[in-house]
């Protein structure tokens, strides 16, 4: 059973848990990185065996108003062993890891460079997501509209697809009118460096580089309105 995880940024706000109503569409290729082709095996036969009953409550990308604002639900796309995270008040990791002995950094549609060192001042939030990840579908126009509403207050989002290569992530970013810096993960390595467990998993960051808040699950506005409430204050 998947957990929704949420650590805000006061500490007296309780942890959010709640369980999967919903399976996935099938992915589109073989996962590398932090994905074992057991992990794979797994999430296909569930989907293979849910997605008659399913159907008609889990609309496909192509079909219905990509721009319409939803719900996202308490939904959670589980791929590995539930880890902390980020510990909250520690700084966060540059965009970077390591994958075969080398350090890969991680980079935009453009094939450029996207660094915390460079957003230094700025209250950065981080969303892990996959174009294949009903949850992050579904939580998508959240995500763009609270941005569009904060981005005049140096709110900087960064989109980080988990191994997907441009040609891929671009159609759908088009598709919901993103206007955020979208980050390509291909290698899995920042996804690792990051603690991630599932998709779609989030980090809101002060203007110091400070974690203040983590949310592993989709969000609502009013979720994600509370963690920026935090990182946006001067």
């Amino acid at each position: 059973m998947s957990k929704h995880k949420s650590e805000p940024a006061t500490p007296d706000e309780a942890t959010r848990t709640s369980s999967p109503t919903d399976a996935t569409a099938p992915i589109r290729r073989t996962l590398i990185g932090p994905f074992t082709a057991r992990q794979i095996g797994i999430v296909n036969a569930v989907v293979f065996g849910s997605a008659l009953v399913l159907f008609l409550a889990t609309r496909p990308l192509g079909s219905g108003d990509p721009t319409a604002a939803a719900d996202p639900g308490a939904t959670f796309y589980r791929i590995s062993a539930e880890t902390q995270g980020l510990d909250l008040g520690q700084k966060a990791p540059e965009l970077s890891g390591e994958d075969g002995g080398k350090t890969v950094q991680l980079t935009d549609l453009g094939g450029r460079p996207i660094t915390l060192a460079s957003l230094k001042g700025h209250p950065v939030w981080i969303n892990f997501w996959a174009t294949w990840c009903p949850p992050c579908q579904r939580e998508t126009p959240v995500l763009r509209d609270a941005y569009e509403a904060h981005k005049s207050e140096g709110l900087v989002l960064i989109g980080i697809d988990v191994q997907e290569p441009a040609d891929t992530v671009r159609p759908y970013v088009e598709r919901y009118g993103l206007t955020q810096t979208i980050g390509l993960d291909v290698t899995g390595a920042v996804f690792r460096t990051y603690r991630i467990f599932g998709l779609p998993s989030h980090y809101f960051i002060d203007r110091d580089g400070v974690v203040r808040g983590r949310d592993f699950g989709p969000l609502t506005r009013e979720q994600v309105e509370t963690q920026l409430k935090v990182i946006l204050t001067p």
